[in-house]
């Protein structure tokens, strides 16, 4: 992370990137990659050498890339294995209200690349769904007319990893998982039971890394809860509860239950409070998108791997 500290720490690289990307205070290079070739990050020795004997770490010859019309790819990038990964990660903001029904569902997604091919690759990348992808912006290699008119993804990739591209998904989303929850207050105290699953929508990969998150009123005074999966943390001072479940099993669906108790005389909560859930999903895409083909215009059949990954950003289940 950037910060006052770190930018301190390494004041000496920061300004030769600064000087290494800019021209007469104008930006001329803003491609990471080409960054990294101009600016090799130095170990730790070598920094503390450099900064001693006052030597620049900017390289002593600009990138093949600098002066090509295709600034953000290196001239002469071979490779022994030909291979493109994709990683199309999806974070899925939902309200659930506590009927169950989805009130609103938004998917935003990004697919992360790693390009690792020779030459100077022209690749057509092809989605089965591309209409249901909404306010899409892309890597400045892509090229963007095509993409209006075929939605398909024509583009020659930089070399290494970067971030092809950022989009969103309305409407048509499938929930992966349910929670129900079900909490109500009286005047002495309040009964809790939460259960959690998977939905049966054609999804057989494992649920993982689920927790769930119930902020209770900060007029409670003591809980009494238990689960029959996961393990369940209270903390008395912000009246949260955390649940945390690790995998869904199949054979067995989560349940949380118990009591809370309430100052005697005084009245109920005014409110039931907002669950939230964390998960994580490999192999499962929310939105349905998947790649169809890959298309290159070397000579060689580049190997392409595809992994897709869903997990939970503001997911907020109403009580």
């Amino acid at each position: 992370s950037v910060s006052q500290t770190t930018g301190s720490g390494n004041f000496c690289h920061v300004y030769q990137f600064l000087k290494g990307v800019l021209e007469r205070c104008f930006p001329l290079t803003t491609e990471p990659n080409v960054s990294r070739d101009m600016i090799p990050p130095p170990p730790v020795l070598g920094a503390v050498f450099h900064a001693a004997m006052g030597h620049s770490s900017l390289g002593a010859e600009l990138p093949g890339s600098v002066p090509s019309s295709i600034p953000w790819r290196k001239q002469g990038a071979k490779y022994a294995n030909n291979e493109i990964f994709f990683d199309i990660i999806e974070e899925l903001d939902c309200i659930i209200d506590q009927n169950g029904l989805v009130i609103s569902a938004e998917a935003s997604g990004e697919v992360q690349t790693n390009c690792k091919l020779s030459g100077m690759p022209d690749l057509t990348l092809v989605f089965s769904n591309p209409h249901s992808l909404d306010d899409v912006s892309f890597h400045p290699c892509v090229r963007y007319n095509r993409w209006e008119v075929e939605k398909v993804l024509s583009f020659i990739p930089p070399d290494g990893t970067f971030k092809l591209m950022n989009y969103r998904v309305k409407g048509q989303l499938q929930m992966p998982i349910y929670v129900k929850p079900q909490i109500n207050f009286t005047e002495s105290g309040g009964r809790v039971n939460v259960m959690v699953g998977i939905k049966n929508v054609g999804n057989d990969k494992p649920v993982e890394g689920v927790v769930i998150t119930i902020p209770f009123p900060k007029s409670i005074l003591s809980t009494n809860l238990s689960a029959n999966v996961g393990a369940v943390n209270y903390d008395e001072v912000t009246k949260i509860c955390t649940w945390n479940i690790g995998k869904i099993p199949r054979d067995k669906t989560p349940q949380l239950q118990g009591s809370v108790s309430l100052p005697p005389g005084g009245p109920p909560p005014d409110g039931n409070p907002t669950l939230t859930a964390q998960f994580k999903i490999m192999m499962y895409a929310s939105s349905g998108i998947k790649v169809s083909s890959l298309a290159c215009s070397e000579r060689y059949k580049p190997y392409k791997g595809v992994r897709t990954i869903t997990k939970a950003g503001k997911f907020q289940i109403r009580s």
